[in-house]
C-alpha cells in the first residue's frame, strides 16, 4: 500500500449449495484460509451477502429454486457485489457449461468430486487476487487523495495532446475544469498561452522535467503559472506527457510590488533635493544618494564601509569647533536627532555648506536598530532667501525705502530711546501735493518715477542718521531720532519745501512738484509713537488746507480739525452707500426775460443731526478721499431722473451737472454718462456737463479726445469758472465745448472794479466770437444784470434770481414762472 501498511485479514468464504454434504466436505477443506458461511438455496445467498460481505463465493450450478447462472447474474448485476469472484461447484466436464459459468462472471471451477489440495488452492489464488484489487483500489484512492490535496495542477496527456488525467474536478484552476475533461484536447482546456507553450515544449523534451514561466492575462490582470513538463515511457516507447501548473502569480506580484517599490525609493532617494546618506550600526556609511555625493564630494563607491564622520566634516558655523554627528546619538539613544543649529559641511573639495535636518534610526521586523539614516540639505539660499523676504516685508518694493513695518519699529524705538535720555524724536509727514491728479492724468508708470525721484532727492537732504520712509501712495516719513531742538525740525521742513521747487524731469518734460509736511515732536505732542504719527497726519492736513507748498506743526486745535474731518468723512461715505446724497438745483435765467432755461444740480449733505453741510467742506474731502466719482455717478443719476419727470410734466429743463477733475480723466465716464441717460430715459440734448478749466489743462490732446468722445453722446460741455485758469485763451480754441461760465469772482466786483469789468467783458467778447453761449455766475444786483446785458451776456444764475432749491421749490418756480410767460 502506498501510505497504510500490510495488515492480516481474516476472509469470509461462502458456500452455496443445497447438498449439505458438499458443504461439510468443503468446510472442512476451507476452514484455514478464514471463515465459512453456507446457503442452501441461491435466495437465501442474496440475503446472505449483504451480511457476510465474503471474500470469495462458491456457487452450485444445479438447485432447485435459482441455479448457479442466475444467482451469478443477480450478483454480477449488482454494483455492491460485482466485484466478488465466484467460483462455480460443478459436476460437469462438458465446455459448454465452462463457458456458461465462464459468461454469466464466474473465475474459475471446482469439480466433484472435490480434490482438497487443488480446491483450497484455487479458492487461496482467488482470495490473494482479491486482496491485491482491494489494495490497488485503496492505494488508487489514496494516490488520489494525495494529488488532490497537491498544491498545483496534475496533467497527464497523450502525445497528440488528449487528456487522460487532471486532479482537478471542480474547475479550481479553469474554468474549462469543472466537467469530465478525459480525452478532451489541451487547447479547449487551458488558456492559449499555457496550451501553446506546453504543445511548443512537447517537441524538446525528455524524461527529466523542462520548467518555464507562462504568462496569462486573466480578468484585468497577469497571472504567471509556473510549468514542469516531462515524458512518460514505457517499454514502447513514449506514452505521454506529465505536466504540473504551480501559480506564482502572488509571488511574482510580491516580487513586482518589491522591485517597483525599491525602484520607487531608488528614484525618490536620487531625485529628492535632500542628501541622503545610510549606515549600518557602527556608523560605517552602506548608501549615498546624488545629493550626498554632491554636497560631500565623495562618490559612493569611494564612501562605502567609510566612518561617516570622515564623509561628513561637520562644525560649528561660529566657533569652528567639530561637531558630532547626531548619526551616533541616534543609534546610541535610538530616536530621531536634529542637527545642531548653525552647522556646516565642509566637502572633500572644500566648498561649505550650510546644513540642517536630522538622522533616525533603522530598524529590522523585529524592531532592532540594524543602522541609522542621516538626511540633511542646503540652507544657505534658504538663508539668504529669509533675509531677502525680511527685506521686503520690511521695505517698499517701489523705493526700497523702510515701509510701515520698519517705520513702526524704528519710532518705537526713538520714542524709548528719547524718554531714557530726555531728548526728543520727530517725525515729518511728507505728502505731494496734487499728486492723485498727476498720477491720474500722466499715468501710473509716470507716477512711479515721480516717486522713485522723489525719494532720492529727500534722502539727499537728510543726514544718514534720520530713518526716510515711505507709507504707500505718496506719502513719506522722515524720522529725527534723538534729536535737542524743534528749530532742527524746522530748518528740515522748510529745506524741504525749497528743494522741491526745483522741477522733476520725466520722460524729457519739466514737472513742477510742491509738497506739504506735517510735524509732530516727542514728547511735546504724543505720548508714543503711534500718537506721534497720527499727530503728524493732522499737522499735513493743516498744511494742505492752508494752502500747500509748506509745513505746519501739531497743535490740538488741529487734531480736533481732524476729528472733524473724520466725521465728515464717515457721513459723506455713509449718505453715498445709503443713496441718502441730496441734490439741489438753481434755476438759470434769461436775464432780459427772467424765464427759466435750465438749471444746475448742487450735492447737499445733511449730517446725522439733520444739519446741512457746506459743499466747500465736503465737496474737497470728497476729492481728496477718493469718493468724488461715486458722489459725480450718484448726483449725475438723481439730476438725470428729475429732469426726465419735469419733462414728462411738461418742461423741457436742461439740466447741467458739475464734473470734477477726477471724474473727467476717469477712462469709465462716458459709460457713466450713456448708462444714466439710457436707463432715466432722458434725451442726451436735456444734459450738460460743467468741467472746470483747470481739468483741461493737462494733457491737451488727450483732453480734447475725452472731450469729443462725450460730446458724441448728444450731450453739451460747459466750462466752469472760467478766467480762473493759466492757459484758458490759448487752449480755449482747441476745445469743442458749447457753453462759457463767468466765474463769479468776477462779476463780484465788476461794477467796483476796473479790472474785472475789463476781465468779463473780453470773456464775453472772446466767447461771442467763438459761438458759445455765456452765463455769468453770481448774479446779485440788478445792476450786475443791466450791466451783462450791455456786454452782451444774456443768461445767468445767482441770489438776485433764486437760491439752489429743492426739487419740490424748484418745481413750484417753474410752474409760477410758466404762469408769468403766459
Amino acid at each position: 500500500m502506498l501510505l497504510s501498511g500490510p495488515v492480516n485479514i481474516v476472509y469470509n468464504i461462502l458456500i452455496i449449495d443445497d447438498n449439505l454434504q458438499n458443504v461439510l466436505i468443503l468446510e472442512n477443506i476451507l476452514s484455514p484460509l478464514g471463515n465459512i458461511f453456507f446457503a442452501e438455496s441461491g435466495s437465501n445467498a442474496l440475503a446472505l451477502v449483504d451480511k457476510i460481505k465474503p471474500d470469495v463465493i462458491l456457487l452450485d450450478i444445479e438447485m432447485p429454486d435459482m441455479d448457479g447462472w442466475e444467482v451469478c447474474r443477480s450478483l454480477k448485476a449488482n454494483s455492491l457485489y460485482s466485484d466478488i469472484p465466484i467460483i462455480f461447484i460443478t459436476g460437469h466436464t462438458e465446455p459448454e457449461f465452462e463457458r456458461l459459468a465462464l459468461e454469466s462472471g464466474g473465475v474459475d471451477f471446482i469439480t466433484k468430486p472435490f480434490n482438497a489440495p487443488i480446491c483450497c488452492l484455487r479458492v487461496h489464488t482467488q482470495l490473494k487476487l482479491r486482496q491485491q484489487n482491494r489494495l490497488m483500489v485503496k492505494a488508487k484512492e489514496e494516490l488520489q487523495q494525495l494529488v488532490n490535496q497537491v498544491p498545483m495542477l496534475v496533467t497527464y496527456w497523450d502525445n497528440q495532446g488528449h487528456n487522460l488525467f487532471s486532479n482537478d474536478y471542480s474547475g479550481l484552476w479553469f474554468e474549462s475544469l469543472n466537467s469530465n475533461i478525459k480525452g478532451k484536447h489541451i487547447s479547449t482546456i487551458f488558456p492559449d498561452e499555457l496550451s501553446n507553450a506546453i504543445l511548443k515544449h512537447h517537441r524538446h523534451i525528455s524524461s527529466d522535467a523542462l520548467k518555464y514561466v507562462v504568462t496569462v492575462p486573466q480578468k484585468g490582470m497577469m497571472s504567471f503559472y509556473e510549468v514542469f513538463q516531462s515524458e512518460m515511457k514505457s517499454s514502447a516507447g513514449v506514452d505521454g506527457y506529465l505536466v504540473t501548473v504551480v501559480d506564482v502569480s502572488e509571488v511574482k506580484h510580491a516580487k513586482q510590488a518589491l522591485y517597483s517599490e525599491k525602484e520607487r525609493l531608488r528614484v525618490t532617494l536620487n531625485s529628492i533635493g535632500d542628501a541622503v546618506i545610510a549606515t549600518d550600526i557602527k556608523g560605517l556609511i552602506t548608501f549615498m544618494n546624488p545629493i550626498a555625493e554632491r554636497m560631500t564630494g565623495w562618490r559612493l563607491k569611494e564612501a562605502l564601509h567609510q566612518k561617516i564622520e570622515n564623509v561628513m566634516h561637520l562644525k560649528d558655523s561660529d566657533t569652528q569647533q567639530t561637531l558630532l554627528n547626531p548619526l551616533y546619538i541616534a543609534l546610541r539613544e535610538q530616536r530621531i536627532v536634529a542637527m545642531a543649529l548653525n552647522s556646516q559641511l565642509t566637502s572633500l573639495g572644500g566648498h561649505v555648506f550650510a546644513v540642517e535636518d536630522s538622522a533616525a534610526p533603522i530598524r529590522n521586523e523585529n524592531g532592532e536598530v540594524i543602522g541609522a539614516i542621516m538626511v540633511f540639505h542646503d540652507v544657505g539660499e534658504a538663508m539668504a532667501m529669509a533675509i531677502k523676504m525680511s527685506h521686503l516685508a520690511n521695505h517698499d518694493q517701489l523705493t526700497d525705502l523702510p515701509n510701515r513695518i520698519l517705520l513702526q519699529d524704528r519710532l518705537s524705538v526713538a520714542c524709548s530711546t528719547a524718554k531714557s535720555y530726555g531728548t526728543k524724536a520727530a517725525a515729518l509727514l511728507v505728502d505731494i501735493d496734487h499728486f492723485k491728479y498727476l498720477n491720474d492724468s500722466l499715468g501710473h508708470r509716470y507716477g512711479d518715477e515721480l516717486i522713485c525721484l522723489m525719494a532720492k532727492r529727500i534722502r539727499t537732504l537728510i543726514p544718514a542718521s534720520y530713518t526716510l520712509a515711505r507709507l504707500g501712495g505718496d506719502e513719506f516719513v522722515i524720522l529725527m531720532s534723538d534729536t535737542n531742538s524743534v528749530d532742527a525740525c524746522s530748518q528740515l521742513a522748510s529745506t524741504l519745501v525749497e528743494a522741491m521747487h526745483e522741477p522733476f524731469i520725466l520722460d524729457n518734460q519739466k514737472f513742477n512738484v510742491s509738497v506739504s509736511i506735517g510735524i509732530s515732536v516727542f514728547p511735546n505732542d504724543a505720548a508714543d509713537a503711534e500718537e506721534l504719527m497720527r499727530h503728524a497726519d493732522v499737522a499735513m492736513y493743516r498744511a494742505k488746507q492752508e494752502g500747500r507748498n509748506r509745513f505746519c506743526f501739531f497743535s490740538h486745535d488741529l487734531e480736533n480739525a481732524m476729528m472733524e474731518r473724520h466725521h465728515l468723512e464717515t457721513c459723506l461715505r455713509k449718505a453715498l452707500i445709503n443713496n441718502q446724497l441730496f441734490v439741489h438745483y438753481q434755476p438759470k435765467f434769461d436775464l432780459q426775460t427772467n424765464a427759466i432755461v435750465g438749471a444746475e444740480a448742487l450735492a447737499r449733505l445733511v449730517n446725522d443731526e439733520g444739519v446741512c453741510i457746506s459743499p466747500t467742506e465736503f465737496i474737497p474731502l470728497a476729492e481728496e478721499s477718493g469718493l468724488i466719482i461715486l458722489l459725480g455717478k450718484q448726483v449725475l443719476n438723481k439730476a438725470c431722473a428729475e429732469a426726465k419727470r419735469w419733462l414728462d410734466m411738461g418742461h423741457a429743463i436742461p439740466i447741467s451737472v458739475n464734473v470734477a477733475a477726477a471724474q473727467f480723466t476717469d477712462s469709465s465716464l462716458p459709460c457713466v454718462i450713456k448708462d444714466a441717460l439710457l436707463s432715466h430715459g432722458l434725451p442726451a440734448h436735456l444734459l450738460e456737463l460743467e468741467i472746470t478749466e483747470t481739468a483741461l489743462m493737462v494733457d491737451a490732446a488727450e483732453m480734447q479726445n475725452r472731450l469729443s468722445e462725450l460730446t458724441s453722446l448728444g450731450i453739451k460741455i460747459s466750462i466752469d469758472d472760467f478766467g480762473t485758469g493759466y492757459s484758458s485763451l490759448a487752449y480755449l480754441k482747441k476745445f469743442n465745448v458749447d457753453v462759457m461760465k463767468i466765474d463769479m469772482s468776477f462779476i463780484k466786483d465788476m461794477l467796483n472794479n476796473k479790472h474785472d469789468y475789463e476781465i468779463v467783458k473780453t470773456i464775453i467778447s472772446l466767447g461771442k466770437s467763438m459761438g458759445l453761449v455765456l452765463i455769468a455766475e453770481g448774479v446779485e444786483t440788478e445792476a450786475q444784470r443791466y450791466a451783462l446785458i450791455e456786454l452782451g451776456c444774456f443768461m445767468g444764475q445767482g441770489y438776485l434770481f433764486s437760491r439752489p432749491l429743492m426739487t419740490i421749490d424748484f418745481e413750484t418756480l417753474l410752474l409760477q414762472n410758466q404762469l408769468l410767460e403766459v
